[in-house]
């Protein structure tokens, strides 16, 4: 599966001193830790089930990423991130069922568009972009090797994988069993089928059902499960260890927790990452942006109205990328202006000197990523460069808008040309 097509962010000015190297909150620990990379940071984030893309929920998780991405490479990183697309699961199926159109053409037109509205939005692409029905030949695999470990049971011809009997279980979201067990049902998870060994077992092959996909392999006529598909292509692209697992809050329970227990048993070794990474929640009309709700603003949508994506990138930005938040029309309204008045400081000749609003961006994101203190240090550089014609001119520096706009392409991923 081919990604979108990406601008190459620009090398910036090294400053002086040391650099902070980047922090972000590991939900497994609970706290904000330093991430320490090699020569190559490693990022797996997960991605979409391509049937009602792209909403602001998952616009404001994968600008998210792309911040780190946007981090490590000024860190002077390589970054190796890869990414997957869900098209094949119930969600899909079922979408597919109620439109009457064929699953494999709406997954592609959705896939499509999502990769639309992350170009537009300057997300930078994946170098790894695997659907999960590419990699079921990876999937039966990775399956074999936990039936050798002993972790995989069959209820009639499905096979499920012994998570609660699997060491280090529940340490990545740090649920209490109820919670996990609440949570299960509602995303996802049978925990009251019958025949299972523990109610938070998870599916890992689903034999044929009527009228679904499936596909002829070594563990017969069936289709993969949720959480092996990613459990699979991380460790085919990335291996064990690697820095960050990317994705909504959503995912801590039981999406991560259960892919990570799979890594561990499968391989032998832990952790499968080094920190779980999770982004907030995104609501509208005073519930959660959801499909099954039908609260959602697409960017597609927006895009359609003429709303600037930079705009759209800006709003997403003014939110910490931990918090949960709610779109209002105020969101686009302010975004809009801040575009606007960055736009109006950027095409001046000369303005204050570019060097401190970018070790204040630098700063700001190397701190969990504080996107909004970095959206208020280039406001404020911007009001005094608004505020500049009439200054003395050796107050000020001709090259300074140029170097500024370059920052914030590279940081913040927002063109404002």
């Amino acid at each position: 599966m081919e990604a979108w097509t990406g601008r190459e962010p620009t090398r910036l000015p090294d400053p002086q001193g040391p650099r902070a190297p980047l922090r972000l909150f590991d939900t497994a620990a609970g706290r904000v830790r330093a991430t320490q990379p090699g020569p190559t940071a490693r990022m797996y984030v997960c991605g979409i089930t391509p049937y009602d893309a792209t909403h602001l929920g998952h616009a404001a998780t994968y600008v998210a990423f792309d911040l780190v991405h946007r981090a490590w490479l000024d860190l002077g990183h390589a970054v190796h991130y890869v990414q997957n697309v869900t098209d094949v699961d119930d969600p899909l199926l079922e979408r597919a069922v109620a439109t009457g159109r064929d699953w494999r053409e709406l997954a592609r037109a959705e896939t499509a568009l999502f990769a639309e509205d992350m170009a537009a939005l300057d997300v930078l692409p994946p170098q790894d972009y695997i659907g999960a029905v590419e990699s079921i030949p990876s999937v039966v695999g990775w399956v074999r090797r936990l039936e050798a470990a002993g972790a995989v049971y069959q209820v009639d011809e499905d096979r499920y994988f012994d998570a609660a009997g699997a060491p280090g279980f529940g340490s990545v979201a740090n649920l209490p069993e109820a919670a996990m067990r609440a949570i299960f049902a509602e995303r996802g998870g049978d925990p009251d089928r019958p025949g299972k060994r523990h109610p938070l077992d998870p599916l890992l092959w689903q034999a044929e059902r009527p009228d679904e996909p499936a596909w002829d392999t070594e563990l017969g006529h069936g289709r993969p499960g949720w959480h092996i598909e990613c459990t699979a292509i991380a460790l085919d692209h990335l291996g064990m260890a690697f820095d960050v697992q990317g994705g909504g809050s959503d995912l801590a329970f039981p999406h991560h927790e259960m892919c990570a227990a799979q890594a561990r048993v499968a391989t032998g070794r832990a952790p499968f990452a080094q920190h779980f990474v999770h982004t907030g929640m995104v609501g509208y009309d005073g519930h959660k942006m959801s499909k099954s709700r039908g609260n959602l603003v697409f960017v597609s949508a927006l895009r359609r109205d003429g709303v600037p994506p930079a705009a759209i990138r800006l709003a997403l930005l003014a939110h910490h990328y931990r918090s949960d938040w709610e779109w209002t029309d105020a969101d686009l309204a302010g975004a809009t202006s801040r575009l606007e008045r960055w736009r109006a400081a950027l095409a001046l000749p000369e303005g204050p000197a570019a060097a401190p609003v970018l070790e204040s961006v630098r700063a700001a994101l190397a701190d969990d990523l504080d996107a909004p203190a970095a959206l208020a240090a280039v406001d404020a550089w911007v009001a005094a460069a608004l505020a500049s014609p009439g200054s003395p001119t050796s107050a000020l520096d001709r090259g300074a808008p140029g170097e500024v706009a370059t920052a914030l392409a590279t940081l913040l991923g927002v063109h404002c040309s």
